[in-house]
Parts: structure tokens; sequence; C-alpha cells
């Protein structure tokens, strides 16, 4: 296809109607030529200068969505705000490309892009043609460690560094140590002279900007060359002329006014040691920034005992497939998710379930990657891994938060994209000055090298991704995993948490409290109920199972059973017709429950879930639930009220029942007895006049309320599909959880309102200072030297201001404890 053309994968189509709506809807675009499509593959072709996104939202409109895929680069090189502005400018830029992010800390961008329009070879080609950075395609299947890239990086601007302090330091002397040291200029001129002394620095000057600054004059003079401006081209611009200077005044001083002929090779040197040390510094904050992801990949073993012709051979994990039988004997890490074939042990499951003793583990059991094993033995078949395995998953998971770019981001990325040539036009700008009100040109030179050097994008930059990769790490660490980073932004603006309750709140393991009878055998009732009870994965089900169980009744098997959503169960059972469920079940079928008024109206005062049963259109029996709150959920709403967040219960239980659970609580703002489709309308009506609102869930049916609120949360021992639809997960069922989720977020994002302020500032205070605003009144002039150091700081700071948050959360829980497991089947709540 040509690069006028673009191939689209639609989804919907089912016929040729379809096929003219697609054509018509898309040829009336501006820029279309043709618009072809293939029913059999389900694919449009669009040949003109069509904009992507009008594409995509006309095809929206009628109604046959593109297909979109995304891609990971791992982009080397970027060190500023700046860079990160080009680089999605080149992605967005590429056909087919929907949308680009690039988290400066984590050297990664993310690309969405039409599924089929463009392949990541074009998309690396993308970056390395317009931006000159070496980019590419990440390698997401074996969830990369960057400890190991971190380290890499370290170790490179360590050497760097000491290299060009080594250089540096001689020119420092030679020029400076006149000014330290009494009788030292006079040494050096009745010695080898002063010729022979700048001769000298000029070498080892030269030899810094050459080797370890060859790094800046590189990627600084290719920016210029594309007109793309970065920090790279400030720092050889501002090192470069200083150099140029020194050396004309060395070698060809004539071509300057006498008393303009200084030289300045202490400053490039300098410059360039400096914003080396600046960045190995950085590199190593950063490196403590992405500590968490670290700490959950270590969790997995590098090799495993396989079984080979009925041989345990040791086989890296990498290898492992799934299927195959592997050896854990005593005291090992578990290394991937599987469930057990021969023998028997109690696991550690801390990581998974916060819980301090282990759990006994037979034949058929699962285990989970990254958990360790006991005193005992066993085989295991493995059944998840790589990137199915849940250690896998977690990493993902927390590598996508922090990986996000937050809406406040947008303020940098509109600023910074004129930062850099607008800190050349204001050094041009002051060098012009100075030449004509100046003392001298050397003046003139030292104040625009200052400009040059002390502006910083590069903290800009910063200021936002380290402070979401350091408090995602650290909410990790908490146990809470941000599914998606600008949840972060959007938790710290909630003014409403509405929980649910069953499973929620509660433990979610109610027990059958009472069993009132309208008379006859209540045995046999029992039975019957328990039959039908037996059908459903609701946890008020496996609660009457148990109290049939307790009795040591046969449970026969029901003739049939049918799930009536929001109100209970139909079923029947030897002959006989059954519906078991609330209240407003009974009131739409026509059935009086009034004789059991008094016993419902104790048991919802009392916080217990009352179920009714009828057998052939007739009352006979009530059944009542206790289901205790869970620990600490009185202090976790105290909590929640202390930071003047509203609290509200959401559930579909009795209004009685549930202002007792809300009053035992301590949470004032009631909603009951909702169906699933409510909960959402509950969400909506509590929002009101635009509050952000936040809902915690468990359950299938809160799916939908997780999604509807602007942060969904969910408990992470909750069901695959409530996870899913939330963009906060709780990887137990604590509900401190909620308040570690929110205070985590108040702090994430005060941390970055922080880092930004200092970052404008820094910019805005110094750069005038470095243009000498200060001279006429106070004989200030900014060295260079000091401006390199301050603008290695600034970065510095920031970051070390981001790893403050390391600190943020009450309690301390081993980074271990983040890895939970989402059980595929667990029980949904109410």
């Amino acid at each position: 296809m040509s690069d006028s053309s673009l191939r689209l994968h639609l989804t919907g189509m089912h016929c040729a109607g379809c096929v003219g709506r697609v054509e018509r809807a898309v040829a009336r675009l501006g820029g279309v030529e043709t618009a072809h499509v293939n029913l059999a593959t389900g694919t449009l072709d669009v040949t003109g200068p069509v904009e992507t996104a009008a594409l995509v939202q006309a095809l929206d409109e009628v109604g046959y969505p593109a297909e979109t895929t995304s891609a990971v680069l791992d982009i080397e090189g970027m060190h500023c705000a700046s860079c990160v502005g080009r680089v999605e400018a080149a992605l967005r830029d590429a056909r087919g490309v929907l949308d680009a992010g690039v988290n400066l800390t984590t050297g990664r961008a993310t690309v969405t892009m039409l599924a089929g329009a463009v392949d990541a070879a074009a998309l690396v080609r993308a970056v390395q043609d317009r931006t000159g950075y070496a980019a590419s395609l990440s390698g997401q299947d074996a969830a990369p460690d960057p400890g190991a890239r971190s380290a890499q990086e370290i170790a490179s601007y360590r050497r760097l560094t000491l290299i060009a302090a080594a250089l540096a330091l001689p020119v420092v002397i030679l020029e400076m140590g006149g000014h330290w040291i009494p009788g030292f200029h006079a040494l050096i001129g009745n010695t080898i002279g002063h010729d022979t002394s700048r001769a000298l620095q000029f070498a080892f000057a030269t030899a810094v900007l050459l080797g370890p600054g060859r790094v800046f004059l590189q990627r600084g003079t290719r920016a210029l060359a594309r007109l793309a401006p970065d920090m790279d081209a400030l720092v050889a611009i501002g090192a470069g002329a200083a150099w140029v200077y020194s050396t004309i005044a060395t070698f060809a001083p004539a071509l300057l006014p006498e008393a303009s002929r200084a030289v300045y090779f202490e400053a490039a040197a300098v410059i360039v040691t400096l914003i080396l040390a600046g960045r190995w510094m950085e590199a190593r904050a950063k490196g403590q920034a992405g500590s968490a992801i670290s700490a959950l990949i270590g969790l997995q073993p590098d090799t495993a005992l396989v079984e080979r012709d009925g041989i345990p051979v040791a086989t890296a994990v990498e290898s492992i497939v799934a299927g195959d039988i592997l050896l854990v004997r005593p005291g090992e890490r578990i290394p991937v998710d599987g469930a057990i074939t021969e023998g028997a042990s109690y696991v550690d499951e801390a990581m998974m379930t916060g819980e301090p003793l282990p759990v006994e583990k037979h034949v058929g059991d699962a285990v989970t990657g990254g958990t360790v094993n006991g005193t005992g033995a066993f085989r295991m078949r493995a059944t998840h891994v790589g990137a199915d395995s849940t250690l896998a998953r977690i990493v993902r998971m927390v590598e996508g938060a922090q990986g996000a770019k937050l809406p406040i981001q947008s303020i940098v990325d509109r600023i910074t994209l004129w930062f850099v040539p607008a800190v050349l036009a204001i050094a041009a700008l002051t060098v012009l000055v100075w030449l004509a009100f100046g003392p001298s040109g050397s003046a003139a030179l030292v104040a625009g090298v200052s400009v040059l050097i002390i502006a910083c994008p590069c903290a800009m930059g910063l200021a936002t991704p380290t402070s979401i990769m350091v408090g995602t790490g650290r909410a990790a660490e908490l146990g809470v995993l941000f599914r998606r980073g600008d949840a972060l932004q959007a938790l710290d603006e909630v003014k409403v948490v509405a929980f649910d309750k069953t499973g929620t709140l509660t433990e979610g393991r109610p027990e059958l409290n009472d069993f009132v009878t309208a008379g006859g055998d209540a045995n046999t009732l029992m039975r019957h109920i328990a039959a039908i009870e037996g059908q459903s994965e609701h946890p008020i089900a496996y609660a009457i199972l148990r109290a049939a169980e307790t009795r040591q009744l046969s449970v026969p098997r029901p003739e049939m059973v049918e799930a009536i959503p929001g109100y209970g169960l139909s079923g029947r059972v030897e002959g006989h017709a059954f519906l078991i469920g609330a209240a407003r079940l009974m009131d739409r079928e026509g059935i009086d429950i009034d004789r059991f008024t008094n016993a419902a109206r104790g048991a919802e005062s009392d916080g217990q879930t009352v179920l009714y049963v009828a057998r052939n259109g007739e009352a006979v029996a009530l059944l009542s639930v206790a289901d205790p709150l869970k620990d600490g959920v009185a202090e976790a709403i105290a909590g929640l009220k202390a930071r003047g967040v509203e609290v509200a219960l959401i559930t579909g239980d009795s209004e009685a029942a549930a202002r007792t659970v809300a009053f035992r609580a301590g949470i004032d703002t009631v909603v009951a007895g909702v169906l699933p489709g409510g909960k959402v309308d509950a969400i909506q009506h509590l929002r009101g006049d635009g509050r952000k609102i936040a809902f915690v869930g468990d359950g299938i049916n809160d799916a939908p309320a997780l999604a509807e609120a602007d942060v969904g949360i969910a408990i992470g021992t909750g069901t695959d599909i409530a996870i899913e639809a939330a963009d906060v997960v709780l990887v137990s069922g604590d509900p401190q959880g909620v308040v570690t989720a929110v205070d985590l977020s108040h702090r994430t994002m005060g941390n970055i309102r922080t880092n930004l302020f200092w970052a404008f500032g820094y910019n805005v205070a110094l750069i005038p200072v470095a243009a000498g605003v200060l001279y006429p009144f106070f004989g200030v002039l900014l060295s260079p030297i000091l401006a390199a150091g301050a603008m290695a700081a600034s970065s510095v700071l920031v970051v070390a201001n981001a790893l403050r948050l390391r600190r943020a959360g009450a309690r301390a829980i081993d980074p271990r404890m983040v890895v939970r497991r989402v059980v595929p089947g667990a029980q949904p709540a109410e």
C-alpha cells in the first residue's frame, strides 16, 4: 500500500448494507479519494490525505468502529520534557496512530494505533528519523526488569562523570588556582608560562568535550539540524561557545579586543562534568523510583526443576511451558502458577493473602508463582506461565500505571513545546544587549552561556512521571494497585466514596442465623431450598448449603433452576415450584408475606439479610442471614470522613438491614433496595452537580457501577469482571485500603504540584539572573559553572522530592504483598 493509503480492520459488519453505510460515511470526509470495504476480511481501504482521527470518528458514528491496538517502544537518549514532546509529535504524525504518550522516567512510549494500519517498524523509524533517538519495540511478554536498564544507565553516567572530572580538574586548577592559593598565578607565569597554561587547558577541555561530552555535542547538533532544539542543544551551544571563544583568545587573540581576551575553558569542562554528574544522580534516583517493579520481578526464581523423561532437570523459568511437571522442594519459591499433582505441603502465601500462617496444599490445589513452599515436597503441573502468570499480570498493571500521563501533564507539554526555542531567543537577546551596553564581549559570552546552561526543561519533564512512578510503586507496596495512572488524579478530586455492602464492607461469608417456617416438615423444606440454592454462586447460597450440611440433610437434584437478576431464584424440586428471594420478589409475584413481618423486622433491625421462600405460590419460610462487618470498617469510614470525603452505602439489601449496617460502620447516606442497574442510577444521583465519586465493590453486578463511577475501586478478593471494570484494585479485602488509596492520591498529586511549582519557579527566577538583570544594581553576574550546578541540582531535587513518597502510608507492607490471586470463578457478592 502507498503512503497515502490506509487499511483498517472494522467490527460489526455482517452484510452488504453495512458495507454501503461504511463506504458512504467515509467518502463524505475531506481528503478521501477512494474507500473500499472488503466484507470477507472485514477491512476498509482508504486512499487520500484524510485525517486519521476524523476517519475513526466517522466509523464510530456509523456504528462500525475500527479495531485498535497498542505498542510500547523503548526510547533511548531522552533527558527533558522537550525530548518527550518531539517523540510524541513524531509518533502522532505517523499515519494510523491515534495517540502516543511518552514517560520520561521510564523511557517508554505507549502508542495507540489502528490495528493493521501501522507496524512497529514504522513507529521505530518515525522516532529515529524525526528525533534522532534510538527506539526499539519493548518486549512485553517477558515483563522486562527496569532495574537492569537502570543499572546500565547509572554505570554509564558514573563512568562518564569520573572521566570528565579527572580531565576537568587540571583545567580548574590551572585557571582558578590563583583565586584560591596565594602566589599560584605568579608560579604558573614563572614556570610553564601562561601561554602554555592556556594550551594545556585547551587540550584538557577539548578532551572533555570530545570524550564524555561528545554525547551532548552529537545529540545537540542533530537536534539543531532538525530545527528541534532540546536540552542537549542548550548544553552543546553553551559549552561549545565557551570553548570556541576561549580557543580564539588562546590561539588568535588579535581577533578580540584586548579587554576581552579571557579564557573560559574551565567553564566548558565543568559545565559538561556537572551536567553528567546531575544525570548520574538523577539516574540513581530514578532507579530508586522504579524499585517496586524490580521487587516484584525478583519474586520469581531464575530456574526450576522440570521433569524430563522422569528426571528433574534444572531449567530456566522462561523455558517452562504449560503442562510441564515441576518438582518443588522444601523452602523453594514456587516458579510458576500451577496445580499440585503429587504430594502435599504448607505454602506461605503472605504475598497473596497477607495472612502470616502458611496454607495447607494437597493434590489438585492451585499454587501461585512467587509464593514460598514450606517443609514438604510436591510435584505440580504448570498452568499459567510467562505473560499469563499472576505475577506478570501484576507487573504489567503496575507498569501501566507508572507509564500513564495525567491530565495535569498537558500543561507542561504545552509550555515545554516552546521552552527551548524561547531560551535560545533569550540567550541571543542577552548577548546582543550585553554587547551593546556591557563592559566587554567576554561579559556578553558569560551571560549568554549562563542563560543556556541554567535553563532546565529536565526538571519540568521529570516533575510528573517521577512522582507517578514512586506514588504507584508505593501504593503497590501498601496493597493498592492503580490499573490506570490517571486514576491518581481522579481519586484526588473525589468528594464522595460509595460502598457496596456484601463482600465489601462485610465478610462476604454469611451464615444462616434463623430459619422460620409457616409449619410442616422444616427439614424437607430445607432440603428443597438447598437443592435450588446449590445451583447459585451467591454467598448466601453457600450459607444455606452449609446449614443443610450441618443438619446432615440429603439434598435432591432440582428439576429446574432459573436466576432472576436482582430478585432471587425460581426452581422446581420434587414436583414443587419455589421462589426464593427478597421481599421485592414476593411483591412482584403477588405473594403475601405478612405472616413473617415480625420475624423480618427483628432480623433486619439487627442488620441481617432476609430472604423469603414461596412454595407453589404461598410463602412458607423466612431465612435470615448474618454477614458481619469486616474488621476496620468503622475506622476506614472515619478516616475518609476526616479527609473531607462523604461516604455512602449502595446495596440491594432492605432499607432496615442497610441502615443498621450503615449505623455500625458510621455511614450517613444509604441507598438501599436497588437492583444492579439501580446502582448506576444511585451513583449518578450522588454525583449531583458534578462532584466526582468513587465506588467500591467486588461482585459481578458491581461492574456497571465501577465503570460508571469517576473512580472504580475493586476488592482484589472479588471477581475478575469487577476487577477488570475498576481503575484501582485493593489487593485484599481490607477496607482500610480505600483510605490508603485516597491518601496516596492526595500525597502524589501534592508532590506533583510541588515539583511543577519549583521546576517552573526555578526557570522563571534564575533565567533572568543568568541574563544579568542584577548586574546594574549589585554588580552580580552569574558564572556558567554555578549555572551548570544549579541546573543539575534542579533535576536531582525534583526526583528527590518525588522519592519522599516512598515513605508515604501508615503501614509498611512487603512488596510481595501486592501479588494476590484473582481467582477465576470467585464468588460474586450480592
